[in-house]
């Protein structure tokens, strides 16, 4: 699925194709949300959710690596590299 295709569909549907194509990469927290982030066919999608809740929020598509700078402070290399 291109990200052009992928922006345009509906949130449900965004929210399955990720749960059965996406690459869950990592997960943190922002104020009172919780954001997971999964890779997709070459562009990156951001679930926000409220902490505690299960419905979704919104989904934040983007290509630019740029966007994963907040998620660098969670990748942790073992000691021995």
């Amino acid at each position: 699925m291109t990200y052009t295709h992928f922006k345009a569909l509906h949130q449900r549907r965004q929210a399955e194709y990720l749960a059965r194509h996406g690459h869950c990469l990592a997960e943190r927290q922002e104020d009172s949300f919780v954001l997971t982030l999964y890779a997709i066919e070459g562009f990156y999608a951001e679930i926000w959710r409220s902490r505690g809740e299960e419905p979704i929020l919104f989904i934040h598509v983007f290509q630019s690596s740029t966007g994963l700078s907040d998620y660098l402070r969670l990748v942790q290399l073992p000691s021995n590299l």
